[in-house]
């Protein structure tokens, strides 16, 4: 009788354990696969002579280079760390409005406002058809008949691949900044779940025929983040790839299996963890994940091609994108790298601004007239 009681006792715990286990996996696939736009605010403690001094709760205040600050009603740009604490970190006011003392901010890569507001650039608001309905873009005009197809990352935003917006508009590229299925005010998926790049690929397509439409004869694709898986979905399935001149990946979500595996090592997860992760994913969402994989299945389009990737990143291993540019360079695909030292998961304009321009004006500068 004791030793029933003791086994009855030890399946218990085995039951809890593995359903914990589980619980604990499910919560981490829908980190991944539910949409959430939310953000994390920090605080300033003090506004001095051409400086503010805020909490350092976000890791982004904290980061070298130069971000933004935004508020209800404001937003400025800063520099460079001036100095720091335990709790709280003093950065130069560039430009913008200031922030008076107690005020709830958000500190990120991406400006804050509409091009207009934040850079000067005339734009307007559109709708592009896609197969769920009606998504709102930014549009900003030039001259070419070249456009710039700009896809933000997962969770992210429009606004978030506006900083280099001026290098194209000075190139004479009209920019269509895009939302696509889950983002805030485009329609949800039939799922309401993330398919991150296995679906949303169709959206850029849309994108790209509502710009033909408009007089687009080629096209630019600059994706950052799962933008850049994204686009190289689009490059391989979409009818309307070859209209692609040259596409610009910002630390691209270029294999998700490697992406799911370093989020695991970042986490020390084991690997069992990491596997079951992977599985709720795809059974989830319906979508093979282990496809999503650029280096393993490079696209059937294969434009001269840019890749950005910062050392520092911890979201997007930094040997995984040195991997991808070694495949694609044996493979024949016409790719340049450029690697930003210190610099986080997308944030390579943020760590160095002057250098990231004139990459991207070179690099499009070459692409396009030829």
């Amino acid at each position: 009788m004791r030793k029933r009681g003791i086994a009855v006792a030890a399946g218990v715990v085995l039951v809890l354990v593995v359903s914990g286990v589980f619980g604990v996996c499910w919560w981490a696939a829908g980190q991944q696969i539910v949409p959430n736009h939310g953000t994390h605010s920090d605080t300033v403690l003090a506004v001095k002579d051409g400086s503010v001094v805020l909490t350092a709760n976000s890791s982004a205040a904290r980061r070298r280079g130069t971000y933004w600050l935004s508020w209800d009603g404001g937003s400025a740009l800063m520099g460079d760390v001036l100095a720091q604490g335990p709790d709280r970190v003093e950065r130069p006011l560039l430009r913008g409005s200031r922030p008076t003392t107690g005020t709830a901010v958000y500190v990120g890569g991406a400006m804050p406002s509409d091009p207009k507001t934040t850079l000067g650039l005339d734009y307007s608001e559109v709708m592009v058809p896609t197969e769920l309905g009606l998504a709102p873009a930014w549009f900003i005009p030039a001259a070419k008949d070249t456009w710039v197809i700009a896809v933000h990352g997962q969770n992210g935003r429009r606004k978030a691949l506006m900083p280099i917006a001026p290098v194209f508009n000075r190139l004479g590229l009209p920019v269509l900044a895009i939302t696509y299925r889950n983002d805030e005010g485009a329609p949800a998926s039939p799922d309401g779940l993330l398919h991150l790049g296995g679906d949303e690929w169709r959206d850029v397509e849309s994108a790209v025929r509502y710009a033909q439409e408009k007089g687009a004869r080629r096209v630019v694709l600059y994706g950052a983040s799962n933008g850049g898986q994204i686009v190289g979905q689009f490059l391989s399935h979409s009818p309307l790839a070859n209209a692609t001149v040259a596409t610009m990946l910002d630390a691209p979500t270029t294999s998700l299996p490697l992406v799911g595996d370093f989020a695991g090592e970042q986490h020390g997860a084991p690997s069992v963890m990491t596997w079951l992760v992977h599985q709720i994913m795809q059974w989830r969402t319906d979508t093979d994940l282990d496809r999503l994989d650029l280096i393993k299945y490079p696209p059937a389009v294969k434009p001269p091609t840019l890749l950005i990737q910062g050392d520092a990143d911890t979201q997007c291993s930094v040997q995984m994108n040195r991997g991808f540019f070694d495949t694609a360079t044996k493979s024949g695909w016409r790719m340049q790298y450029a690697e930003f030292p210190g610099a986080e998961h997308t944030e390579s304009w943020n760590s160095d601004p002057a250098r990231y321009e004139k990459l991207v004006h070179d690099f499009l500068r070459l692409a396009v007239d030829q």
